[in-house]
């Protein structure tokens, strides 16, 4: 598959002035539950953009991806989170306190974080399918990595898998009902986000209007109003019962909204950003997402010379420390080339099957199938309760069941799974290392033979840990692997929080 390098750029900044442009067009009505009726900015812009946590968080990944490497994970990706962003809004917040306590993805995303299934992650799903271009099952493995660090196992998560497959798709798929198929093949089939998204296509099939399609998705996936305020809830949507809803539960129904405009817009750069505005909720979001994958879509040559004008091409942060990160992106231009750069790493060091060239589009050997998940999405989703730790022959993933706690004399299990993914068989010697006074059962000790990598499947290990008194807030423990006769040495991690306040039952993630 081959993909003109000018058309392949054309779509990239097509993508950032979009998602700029949105995100102007859409903040002054953020989180306001009502119709809206824009066909234009609302307010003075001075030839620049409003600055927007949308984009501006990817910025700091292409910075992650330049200074660590295209084989970044969500543990790297943590310590940027920390250092670099600013806010404790929300998920962003909940997801800090977590990892400051020592707890890795998914489980920084999943603990104490009734914002698990809002909105802030499938806003920054562009990055992931721009270096990916055309590659779908990549894009979604990348925005994986990114969502869970603040949305664990929640809607959150799916949405930006959900959005990063659909707009990698889009630099070779124009046809937006393929592409929504596309996306919905890497999340499960039952979840919010799939339903919200569902219910946009079948009103657009039945020829609802756009305010019924609208309708339709938060009679049935709307989350709480912002603060639980009802006055951020217009007098007709109060009228419709639109008022109540679970708080934090965002993501399904603007996900669904995003896709209304898509759909309802026709291939008019008007018509789908301003109805996605108008539909109101996290507008600066819905409206930065659909004008980015317009951009992808359509190429920068699509979008109105009118839009772009009032501001500019500058970028403007929102929520980044930038004190000593590196130089982030000045502007759309300097963004496409930087991710242009990034793209081709990814694209050699992946082995992916696309070329940017100076040749003509080829999209010849493209299949719908090639760009369907080849498994429903399910390898993605295979640890939620727990970190995986990657070695150089072996991955390790750690399941703390139903979450991170542990108290006085009461059982907590623990799982951990070794993979062997080399051609060379091993028994592995398992020891853990844990604070004084505690047991673990069956034995501390012990080893696992593990088969080839292309034979045998994954070893999982059944712990019980047990302390007679927790004395600390959160409690290390390190299980270390090694094989005889050979060097390596592989420690795993694990973070135990004292549990003694947390209510009997109530120390699930969800």
């Amino acid at each position: 598959m081959i993909l003109n390098r000018d058309e392949y750029r054309s779509k990239v900044l097509g993508c950032w002035m979009g998602k700029n442009i949105g995100g102007t067009l859409g903040a002054p009505f953020e989180w306001r539950r009502q119709l809206n009726d824009v066909s234009f900015y609302t307010q003075e812009l001075g030839g620049e953009p409003l600055p927007n946590d949308d984009l501006d968080i990817q910025l700091l990944w292409l910075v992650a991806l330049e200074e660590r490497g295209v084989e970044i994970d969500a543990k790297v990706l943590s310590e940027y989170w920390l250092i670099y962003v600013t806010p404790h809004w929300s998920e962003y917040g909940n997801a800090k306190a977590n990892l400051r306590a020592g707890l890795l993805p998914p489980l920084s995303g999943s603990c104490n974080n009734d914002y698990k299934h809002s909105c802030g992650a499938f806003i920054r799903s562009e990055i992931w399918a721009c270096i990916t271009p055309g590659c779908p099952h990549a894009a979604a493995r990348y925005a994986y990595q990114d969502a869970i660090l603040d949305h664990g196992d929640g809607e959150g998560t799916y949405g930006e898998v959900f959005t990063a497959a659909l707009e990698s798709a889009a630099f070779v798929e124009t046809d937006v009902g393929k592409l929504i198929r596309i996306g919905l093949s890497y999340i499960p089939d039952g979840c919010g986000v799939a339903g919200a998204v569902r219910s946009a296509v079948n009103s657009h099939m039945l020829g609802r209007t756009w305010v019924q399609a609208r309708d339709a998705i938060l009679e049935e996936y709307r989350g709480g109003t912002f603060a639980g305020d009802i006055h951020h809830t217009s007098q007709r949507d109060r009228e419709k019962g639109f008022h109540t809803g679970r708080q934090g539960w965002d993501v399904p129904s603007n996900i669904g909204l995003l896709m209304l405009g898509l759909l309802y817009g026709e291939g008019d750069f008007d018509k789908t950003l301003c109805t996605t505005v108008n539909c109101g909720e996290d507008t600066d979001c819905t409206g930065a997402t659909v004008g980015s994958l317009f951009g992808i879509l359509h190429g920068i040559d699509a979008i109105p010379d009118r839009w772009i004008q009032p501001i500019g091409r500058k970028i403007k942060t929102l929520c980044l420390n930038l004190g000593d990160l590196g130089q982030v992106p000045r502007d759309v231009d300097d963004m496409t080339d930087r991710t242009e750069r990034i793209a081709r790493q990814v694209i050699g060091r992946r082995h992916l099957p696309v070329e940017i060239a100076d040749r003509p589009t080829d999209l010849s050997g493209l299949t719908d199938a090639s760009l369907l998940a080849s498994d429903g999405g399910a390898s993605l989703y295979a640890a939620p309760r727990g970190p995986v730790f990657r070695f150089d022959f072996f991955d390790v993933a750690v399941d703390y069941g139903e979450g991170p706690y542990i108290r006085d004399h009461v059982p907590k299990a623990i799982g951990i799974t070794i993979r062997n993914h080399y051609r060379v068989q091993a028994t592995v010697n398992v020891h853990w290392y844990a604070p004084e006074g505690w047991r673990v059962r069956p034995s501390a000790d012990g080893t696992v033979f593990l088969s080839h990598g292309w034979l045998g499947g994954p070893k999982t290990l059944e712990f019980i840990v047990e302390a007679e008194q927790v004395r600390r807030p959160a409690n290390r423990l390190v299980v270390e692997l090694t094989i005889d006769g050979r060097p390596l040495t592989m420690l795993v991690p694990i973070t135990l929080l004292n549990g003694s306040l947390v209510p009997q039952g109530e120390e699930k993630q969800a």
